[in-house]
């Protein structure tokens, strides 16, 4: 009960600066202070919830917790500068994910041998897509811990694709988990359930987008010289136009 209101707390403002993070202009201020406040917002998240769950018994939300807090401490890192620290963090890091997903994916075998197939009426299939994104997101770091750290559209789908996911976990937990605490005029199923997968929409949205922007900037510096030099002929042509 002492760690409930914080709890709480941390869960509306990860809600509510993931939501700014999200709609706001990328890179710009307000992205980055929104992103700042999401990233701590939900560490507190799932530091206190982690320990609800060790009370309460549901090991569902302890690795949801630490699959959360992995994730946005991982996007964070990406957008740093690297330093000798960051490596062994991010070793850390991949150690740490590896065990989650392994233990994940027990959870979810050692769930599908009950007679009701739930653990605290949580499905297998919960375990085994948290398990399978933390092992997916692991093998990742390996692939970044031997090349090297990431630049360019790479450098921002992994920072996006961690910090999306993260705020979706928030999202289920609260749209769907929590159903039964909201409002009663308000609990209608559609729109509860768009809200809660509506991060991983706009998730692939982003992913999407920073792809198409940079297999155009491969098909203008590759392929096709001839648009830089009228734009840059363009631009000369206005500049002496100007008064």
């Amino acid at each position: 009960m002492m760690v409930l209101p914080l709890h709480i707390t941390a869960g509306l403002l990860g809600l509510v600066s993931g939501a700014v993070a999200l709609c706001a202009p990328k890179g710009a201020w307000l992205h980055r202070k929104s992103g700042i406040l999401f990233v701590f917002s939900m560490l507190a998240l799932s530091i206190s919830g982690a320990g609800i769950a060790l009370l309460s018994g549901g090991e569902a939300s302890v690795v949801g917790a630490i699959l959360a807090a992995y994730l946005v401490t991982t996007a964070l890192t990406t957008v740093r500068p690297p330093s000798p620290r960051s490596r062994w963090l991010a070793l850390g890091l991949t150690a740490v994910a590896f065990a989650l997903g392994l233990g994940s994916v027990a959870l979810g075998f050692d769930t599908l041998a009950t007679p009701s197939g739930t653990r605290d009426g949580i499905p297998a299939i919960i375990f085994f897509k948290f398990g399978a994104v933390a092992l997916l997101a692991a093998a990742f770091d390996v692939r970044v811990i031997r090349s090297g750290a990431l630049q360019g559209t790479r450098r921002l789908a992994r920072h996006l694709w961690r910090m999306c996911f993260a705020l979706y976990i928030a999202t289920g937990s609260f749209f769907l988990g929590q159903a039964d605490r909201i409002p009663k005029p308000l609990r209608i199923t559609p729109l509860l359930v768009l809200l809660a997968f509506l991060p991983l929409l706009v998730m692939f949205f982003w992913l999407w987008r920073v792809r198409s922007r940079r297999t155009d900037r491969k098909t203008l510096h590759v392929g096709s010289p001839e648009p830089r030099m009228s734009n840059r002929l363009g631009e000369a042509l206005q500049a002496r136009e100007r008064p």
